[in-house]
């Protein structure tokens, strides 16, 4: 029985990065004598193990392949036969197909006996991202896994070889067959990768755009008005609001909002072009189709359509008066979901910043609705309706006057 450290925390300790979970395979084991070391049995579809311990993930080496046609789970050889070369065969890339013996890991990790039999130390050197072997082709969420990893290792490009099987698995119709869960699985991680640009983008080149979000994909070659994007693509601008969103630290859903803000430009009639009238609402309908496709939960859909629908209104607010500024509230629920409306105008300000030329500039827009709601929400509520309630007032006439007491605060303030 031996033990070996393997994966991402030999990449990123090669390339100098902190590295976090460790997982390690075992080769020699079965399952009832790593059971009698006292770790406990987790696996449902393989045998893994956790330490009795450090509680970290054992696996035994295994070889897997397709069940059947179509994707929907593997075949999984476990054994004490199994060597670890043939299990490093089965990983994705060649950059995750590498090994220290237990022994060798410490503080910093000893690499002088890596076990590296696909060349992934090489591949880090040169910056690729490279399939181990033509078993790649059998889980097609690695196509996925591979583009998130683009977006994380900003400076790696892909080899041309895996770039050309990609493209041959999904003209086959591989990522067809993909479950909803494993796509967001992917999609919600690589958004928060460090260049989230660079997955959609070679999920674009490969095809597998086209199938999975169909939405996002038809927006590249879609023009916009020169004076308001000087990018003038709609999907170029889409990457740079993403990107955008990462460099201010946007959490997941902003930037999921900012993904789908702008997907009913990709509908707007050819004789209509660059303008994009009435774009807001066909993206909120578009979105409601693309977060039940992926089961997108709940409070990303919820900033989303609020994002979809109102960003031009938030990015136009500097131009409302008071009464109209408060609908605006309104609509966005901001009363009630203050928190989720901040969210909204953080995303509103990566769409207005994510243009040619426009990274730097300020939005104005964002302080003064947080500064309109924060008078509105000012207002003493609870004694407005109880004066109006005593002068015989109900319902929709006490609406009023809250609402009266709110503009009035709005437009008492002279930032504003």
């Amino acid at each position: 029985m031996q033990t070996f450290l393997v994966g991402g925390a030999i990449r990123d300790a090669l390339l100098g990065l902190p590295s976090g979970d460790r997982d390690w395979v075992v080769v020699g084991a079965t399952p009832d004598e790593m059971i009698a070391r006292g770790f406990m049995a987790v696996g449902r579809d393989f045998p893994v193990f956790l330490h009795p311990e450090t509680r970290e993930e054992y696996a035994l080496a295994r070889t897997e392949r397709k069940s059947a046609p179509g994707y929907r789970g593997f075949v999984v050889h476990a054994a004490p036969d199994v060597t670890l070369e043939e299990d490093l065969a089965r990983r994705d890339l060649t950059v995750n197909a590498m090994a220290l013996p237990a022994e060798c890991v410490a503080e910093p990790l000893d690499d002088s006996r890596l076990i590296d039999p696909y060349g992934g130390r090489k591949d880090i050197e040169e910056r690729l991202l490279r399939h181990v072997t033509d078993a790649f082709r059998e889980d097609p969420v690695r196509i996925l896994r591979l583009a998130r990893f683009t977006a994380r290792f900003t400076d790696f490009d892909v080899a041309p070889e895996t770039g050309a099987l990609m493209r041959d698995m999904v003209a086959a119709g591989e990522v067809d067959a993909l479950v909803p869960e494993r796509v967001w699985q992917e999609l919600a991680r690589g958004l928060m990768e460090a260049r989230p640009s660079r997955m959609f983008e070679q999920l674009r080149a490969c095809g597998a755009l086209a199938v999975l979000l169909p939405e996002v994909d038809r927006l590249w070659g879609v023009p916009q008005t020169a004076a308001h994007h000087p990018e003038i693509d709609t999907g170029k601008h889409l990457m740079m609001v993403l990107d955008m969103a990462a460099e201010l630290n946007a959490s997941r859903a902003v930037r999921f909002a900012c993904l789908m803000h702008d997907l009913g430009k990709g509908t707007t009639p050819a004789e209509v072009l660059p303008r994009h009238i009435g774009h807001e609402q066909r993206s909120a309908q578009l979105l409601r189709a693309v977060c039940e496709r992926w089961r997108v939960p709940v409070e990303l859909r919820e900033l989303a359509d609020v994002v979809a629908r109102e960003h031009g209104n938030i990015h136009r607010s500097g131009e409302l008066g008071a009464a109209a500024t408060l609908r605006l509230l309104e609509r966005c629920d901001a009363f009630r979901r203050p928190e989720r409306f901040a969210e909204a105008l953080l995303a509103c300000e990566c769409d207005a910043r994510g243009r040619l030329g426009f990274s730097e500039r300020d939005y104005p827009q964002r302080r003064r609705l947080e500064a309109a709601l924060a008078l509105a929400r000012g207002v003493d509520t609870a004694s407005i309706a109880r004066d109006a309630q005593a002068a015989g007032a109900k319902g929709p006439k006490i609406a009023e006057a809250i609402a009266r007491a709110r503009v009035a605060a709005i437009d008492a303030a002279p930032a504003l």
